[in-house]
């Protein structure tokens, strides 16, 4: 979920990462990684922007990941491979508090080879840096700031100066979300307006993803208690596993139990 969030800023609001993380006010537009791809990669974790010029390649974690210093050395070549013309700007983005000695982890080092990246943990960034843009306002609950409630306040405030109703409603959505790995669920529904968020495709698209989820698992538990109804009766195994679509591992262990 929080992935998606993210990605969905980024490439909506590329102008503000770009501001924020480039330091230039430069128009980036999206690149796919299948542009890059000799190998599979992990497309729902990778935000890939572009200009003429350079390739800013963000990375969004709520965890610590002992294999991200190995990712952005494989992500730099494989740009550098497509185009070698074109600097680089490689940022982690930490979402959740941690202690871990992971989320300082800047560089991937193995013989005759270094590479260098950037790290920004949200929880040490000034909260005034999320209130400049609209498309950043959803990272300031995360905030260093000692009120977490009076931050997403402030996000509520610039919220309801939005003029254009859709960017108001997904960026409102979007702090709600993000808001939920710091703030209880009553304070988020007090303070952002319910009626904007549902108009959001962000909010929508959670929405159909967990009905989806809703769907499929209640197929998979009809096809469970049909298979236990035809061991019960003595069916094969094998047959039991063939009609319902299940594995026979899975049937295996409905006998067990």
């Amino acid at each position: 979920m929080f992935d998606n969030v993210c990605k969905f800023l980024a490439e909506n609001f590329a102008a503000d990462f770009a501001s924020w993380l480039l330091g230039e006010a430069i128009a980036l537009t999206e690149l796919s990684p299948k542009e890059l791809s000799l190998e599979p990669i992990r497309a729902d974790a990778l935000i890939l922007l572009q200009s003429d010029e350079v390739v800013l390649h963000v990375e969004f974690q709520t965890k610590p990941d002992a294999g991200i210093p190995f990712r952005m050395a494989d992500y730099r070549l494989r740009v550098y491979r497509r185009f070698p013309q074109k600097r680089m700007r490689q940022v982690v983005i930490y979402l959740a508090q941690s202690a871990s000695e992971l989320v300082y982890q800047t560089s991937f080092i193995i013989d005759n080879l270094q590479h260098q990246f950037t790290v920004i943990r949200l929880w040490e960034q000034p909260t005034e840096i999320f209130l400049q843009t609209s498309g950043l306002l959803p990272f300031a609950t995360l905030s260093n700031t000692n009120d977490k409630t009076k931050a997403l306040q402030q996000v509520a405030t610039q919220i309801e100066q939005i003029a254009e109703r859709r960017i108001q409603s997904n960026i409102a959505a979007s702090a709600a979300l993000l808001a939920g790995l710091v703030l209880k669920e009553e304070v988020i529904q007090r303070l952002l307006r319910q009626d904007i968020m549902r108009e959001s495709v962000i909010y929508q698209s959670i929405i159909a993803e967990g009905l989806e989820k809703g769907r499929e698992e209640g197929q998979q538990e009809k096809a469970r208690q049909i298979a236990i109804n035809m061991l019960k009766e003595g069916m094969p195994t094998e047959v039991v596993a063939k009609l319902t679509g299940l594995a026979i591992e899975a049937v295996e262990q409905l006998e067990i139990t």
